[in-house]
């Protein structure tokens, strides 16, 4: 008898380890997405960071919610402060309001910027060496700006004054036009910056720049993004050619730009993702990781409307 109960013990002990070994296969990681605004860009972004998590770990081992501030900083917040409350597994921050407002809302939950431009900008780190050290990182969208500048000469060599459109509430925009400007300056242009505060005074303020310059610059900024017509209906009536900071952009107002993948760079985000959630990397040694190639690319109907010709290195825009 005492035989047999020894035996059922043992049985029961192994059908526990089995279960508890079934619970700890069967995780389900909860994933939090807060993306700024809903535009091509950012949505190829959240595609590729989605797709790249469950190519690795399986449909039914992840839950997203995926949340749309529509614009809005504040909103930003209150998504973030939701997935605080649920206690999700980890953040993706798609686009620099997205990510600032993660790193105030947690200093625990593992966070992954995307569609972020300059992370030491962004969170207000001096001395940015590349990697965060706290329970951020990420992939960064910041093209080789000083090619992007040389695109000016080589596109439109009769132009003096160039103007610089951007939002005044992305701090990665200023930071672009700012350097975009100095190079700019090194190549004999004349440069003047318009800044607008939302997509209410875009009209106005873009109306005043392609009134004042013979060239625009636009970086990539997410409220010009989600309102490229409003820009283009000013700027191509007028004959002022855009060189864009994204392809979205540019497809939507621009000559040309000097291109990443979106969806790539959001696969990357999310390969990111598995590590950490799989216990493979820790997040805070993880270095920002950057498009790993760019490729000039043109708007073949805009080009076409102000005589603009390109040589054959340019891809033309789909």
């Amino acid at each position: 008898m005492k035989k047999l109960v020894s035996l059922l013990l043992i049985v029961t002990m192994c059908l526990s380890l089995v279960g508890c070994g079934d619970a700890s296969s069967s995780k389900v990681y909860n994933i939090g997405i807060c993306q700024l605004v809903q535009h091509d860009a950012l949505d190829a972004a959240t595609e590729g960071f989605q797709t790249a998590i469950t190519d690795e770990l399986g449909e039914d081992a992840v839950k997203f919610d995926l949340q749309n501030a529509q614009g809005d900083s504040a909103t930003c917040s209150t998504i973030v402060n939701g997935f605080v409350s649920n206690n999700v597994d980890l953040i993706m921050a798609n686009a620099t309001p997205a990510l600032q407002a993660a790193q105030a809302g947690t200093n625990s939950i593992p966070i992954l910027g995307t569609s972020v431009t300059e992370y030491g900008v962004a969170l207000g780190i001096s001395d940015f060496n590349g990697t965060v050290g706290s329970n951020i990182s990420g992939t960064s969208d910041l093209a080789p700006l000083d090619q992007q500048a040389a695109m000016f000469k080589e596109l439109l060599p009769d132009a003096k004054n160039i103007g610089l459109v951007y939002c005044t509430a992305e701090a990665n925009s200023q930071y672009q036009v700012d350097t975009v400007q100095a190079e700019l300056e090194k190549l004999g242009y004349t440069c003047k910056q318009y800044g607008f505060s939302d997509s209410n005074d875009l009209s106005s303020v873009a109306t005043t720049a392609a009134d004042e310059s013979d060239a625009i610059y636009v970086p990539t900024d997410n409220t010009v993004a989600a309102n490229t017509s409003i820009i283009d209906n000013i700027c191509r009536p007028a004959g002022i050619p855009i060189i864009a900071g994204e392809e979205g952009i540019c497809q939507g107002c621009g000559i040309a730009t000097l291109s990443i993948s979106y969806y790539d760079l959001g696969y990357a985000t999310g390969k990111m993702a598995v590590k950490v959630l799989k216990g493979e990397s820790k997040i805070e040694e993880m270095p920002i990781e950057y498009a790993p190639q760019f490729t000039k690319k043109y708007n073949k109907a805009i080009c076409d409307e102000l005589g603009i010709t390109v040589s054959d290195e340019y891809v033309e825009i789909q």
